[in-house]
């Protein structure tokens, strides 16, 4: 199975086939705009800028489920996002990621890269997961992780892809 085989839901309501995305080195991330990692908002929008044209994405879901540190809507999320980050990339609408309610898609990444230790609980806001142009989970980051610092892995995943291997 790869996350082709998920929907989810744009901030306006509107849903979207992950199939949108196929062909494309993606980084999926939760995110909070009251956590101590949100600067990384920064980050992830540089990677955005620096590798879009070779075919990668950054897709944003906050959550609320860590410190209710995502209080806002959909609609106050999308507004602090451009204007405090200038983000530019997808954010879609809240979602849970873990629990009775997690949404599919983080399901999936949490069974495909586990955490520390085997677990494939979300421990944080801004864990990362890295998903190759065919589809498949790669890689988890924790919160901790920069966005600079995956920039090695998602090159890898840009020139492997582009050789046709």
């Amino acid at each position: 199975m790869t996350i082709y085989e998920f929907e989810v839901e744009k901030a306006d309501g509107t849903k979207i086939s992950m199939r949108e995305y196929q062909g494309k080195v993606l980084l999926i991330v939760n995110t909070a705009s009251k956590c101590g990692f949100t600067p990384q908002y920064e980050g992830l929008q540089k990677l955005y800028e620096l590798y879009r044209e070779r075919g990668f994405e950054v897709l944003a879901f906050p959550c609320n489920q860590f410190g209710n540190q995502e209080p806002g809507s959909n609609e106050e999320i999308q507004t602090f996002c451009s204007t405090t980050y200038r983000v530019t990339f997808p954010v879609f609408a809240k979602i849970d990621v873990n629990g009775p309610n997690a949404h599919p898609l983080f399901e999936h990444l949490k069974k495909e890269a586990k955490g520390a230790l085997g677990s494939e609980t979300i421990k944080w806001n801004f864990t990362k997961f890295l998903v190759d142009r065919e589809g498949r989970v790669v890689k988890r980051y924790a919160p901790q992780t920069s966005p600079e610092s995956i920039r090695e892995d998602i090159e890898a995943c840009l020139v492997h892809a582009s050789r046709g291997q």
